[in-house]
């Protein structure tokens, strides 16, 4: 891959057909992710919508996009109005359609405009910032299979964070993308009112339990976990199902690695 000079986003390398699109100049140190086959290319999420992430998109791939959405959060859809081809999960269809419920505009400007570390395009003004809202082309439910080519994505409903959310299992190189279902170094979040907590215990059991995996992509801070993490996720559900904990209100819970918020 020839190194993409960007002031907004950082492109990495995962292997030659995958590759992390980052923006760490805002808080949140948001993922997407473009995945290669050889018929179609998948983005998973297209960030905040700071900038367009399409403009990195072409310069890594010719091939036909399709955009995979974890979850319908403001920090997942930003440039999803630049691609044509959109998918989400069934459950969330209303909030892309609609809007995201429960969460005010005032609310969402003032997270995507504070802390922010780099240059950003002149188009960009938080006072103005609007979430995407549109139709989806299609909708995903658990266990559909995206066939882009000597390459097979499983989808693995996920709820908890949101009622829609999935992850995406990597079949050929043993990824896992976990959207905000797990990542380290700040909480993850179950605490709002569009969010479960046992939802989120039972989606964090689901994936604890796959085999051969060889990486864990979560969608905020560290690229890449290793999947040993997985092993202390098992004790942390078991303490926090004998502690009675896994409910609205009891606060922030830290284990090795990463931290729940309920």
């Amino acid at each position: 891959m020839a190194k993409i000079n960007d002031e907004w986003f950082t492109v990495e390398e995962i292997n030659n057909e995958t590759y992390a699109i980052s923006e760490y100049g805002h808080w949140e140190k948001v993922h997407s992710f473009l995945l290669l086959g050889e018929k179609r290319a998948v983005l998973i999420d297209t960030g905040l919508g700071i900038d367009n992430i399409q403009r990195i998109s072409k310069q890594l791939t010719s091939l036909p996009i399709s955009v995979m959405t974890t979850h319908v959060h403001w920090d997942h859809i930003g440039s999803h109005g630049a691609f044509d081809d959109i998918y989400v999960h069934k459950d969330e269809v209303d909030w892309l359609i609609n809007g995201i419920p429960k969460l005010s505009i005032e609310q969402i400007r003032k997270d995507i405009g504070r802390n922010i570390t780099l240059p950003t395009p002149k188009t960009f003004n938080p006072s103005n910032y609007k979430p995407f809202q549109g139709q989806p082309s299609g909708f995903l439910e658990d266990g559909d299979v995206i066939d882009m080519g000597n390459r097979k994505l499983s989808i693995l409903h996920t709820p908890g964070h949101s009622p829609g959310h999935i992850a995406i299992l990597d079949h050929k190189y043993g990824y896992l993308f976990t959207g905000d279902l797990l990542y380290d170094q700040a909480p993850i979040y179950a605490f709002f009112p569009t969010t479960s907590p046992e939802d989120l215990v039972q989606s964090l059991e689901k994936i604890a339990n796959l085999p051969s995996l060889t990486k864990i992509f979560g969608s905020h801070h560290t690229l890449g976990l290793d999947p040993s993490i997985l092993l202390e996720m098992k004790r942390a559900i078991m303490t926090l199902r004998v502690n009675n904990l896994v409910r609205f209100g009891t606060g922030i819970h830290r284990f090795n690695g990463f931290s729940i918020q309920f």
